[in-house]
């Protein structure tokens, strides 16, 4: 996944998918969210994922973002990006 580029944003956005990370206790944790509009019909209501483990919940997302061919950004108030994942970059 080194060559991938992911935006980070500060909030989720309603034209992509969101990875939401987060930190506690010393884990790391993220979250799915996909806008229903985004699905095709796929979903009435937006998607929140449960709370997953960091990596599970990355690989979850760009999983989902290949299959509806929909863009993923990143939310990652903690810094738990990890490099392995690809390069974060923010937009100016």
């Amino acid at each position: 996944m080194a060559g991938n580029r992911f935006e980070q944003v500060d909030e989720p956005q309603v034209d992509a998918i969101t990875l939401s990370l987060t930190q506690r206790g010393g884990e790391a944790f993220g979250r799915v969210l996909c806008p229903a509009d985004l699905a095709a019909g796929h979903l009435v209501n937006d998607f929140v994922s449960d709370e997953l483990a960091a990596k599970e919940a990355f690989r979850t997302a760009v999983h989902l973002a290949n299959e509806i061919r929909a863009p993923l950004v990143v939310t990652d108030p903690a810094g738990v990006w990890q490099d392995e994942w690809g390069a974060l970059y923010r937009e100016d």
